[in-house]
């Protein structure tokens, strides 16, 4: 088996990093799995949601690998190795679940942000503590973190470095669920539910939503999706469905 498990079953997607033995740390080679899969499954028709989980049991991806990261020098830096990754994540064309059980720090966190939700058990155990390191979270942690948790609390887990327990990242708003036990099964429930819904809505959706978070002209991106939708077959479908119920209940 190799660093990523990748399968598709009823329209779902699963990718997991599959480095359990270093919990999960994001090389460049998971790196270069998880951007072919991205790219294969974007042309999926076929394809509703995407779960994102990690091997093992005890973490989500503990971060960037440190035996490569010592490694890098500015050239690695401004070509953005993680940063590429995690934007096309973000903008992928299919709403994105991170399933959270145990670790995810520094670059595994910055990963889990780039997802479009999050579900944690209550082992998770979540933190930016890059700059212990001399480095700081530069792949996104400095505007997707504000963005998620506001600007305080971002500042106060970036420059302490502070390792956040799943009950206190959850009251800080960095998981949309927090459950018990078995996240990934969780996290499957919610996509089976995106997978109920039109494709094309859910699409123009995210876009329109990521749009807005980035303030990239959200109103006038809103409404060319609503246009788009309005002459879909879908849409009169499902309409048509609905009001048929109505009038027969």
């Amino acid at each position: 088996m190799g660093v990523l498990n990748a399968s598709i079953a009823d329209g779902i997607g699963h990718l997991e990093l599959n480095r359990p033995e270093v919990r999960n740390a994001i090389n460049r080679e998971l790196i270069d799995a998880l951007h072919a899969t991205l790219d294969a499954w974007s042309e999926r028709d076929d394809l509703r949601a995407v779960v994102l989980s990690g091997a093992g049991g005890k973490a989500f991806a503990g971060g960037a690998d440190i035996s490569e990261l010592k490694e890098r020098t500015h050239r690695e830096a401004f070509f953005g190795i993680n940063q590429r990754l995690f934007q096309k994540l973000e903008d992928f064309p299919r709403p994105v679940i991170a399933a959270i059980d145990g670790y995810a720090l520094g670059g595994g966190l910055e990963l889990a942000l780039a997802c479009d939700l999050r579900v944690a058990s209550k082992g998770a155990k979540v933190g930016m503590p890059e700059v212990s390191l001399g480095i700081f979270p530069g792949a996104g942690g400095t505007w997707r973190l504000p963005r998620v948790v506001g600007l305080g609390h971002a500042k106060e887990l970036i420059f302490t470095g502070r390792v956040l327990d799943a009950d206190e990242a959850f009251a800080y708003g960095l998981f949309e669920r927090l459950v018990d036990t078995d996240a990934l099964s969780i996290a499957r429930d919610i996509a089976q539910q995106i997978a109920r819904n039109s494709a094309l809505a859910v699409q123009v959706a995210k876009v329109s939503l990521n749009a807005m978070a980035r303030q990239q002209h959200a109103e006038p991106v809103e409404r060319l999706a609503q246009a788009l939708l309005f002459d879909s077959a879908d849409k009169r479908e499902r309409m048509t469905a609905f009001l048929e119920k109505k009038r027969k209940g």
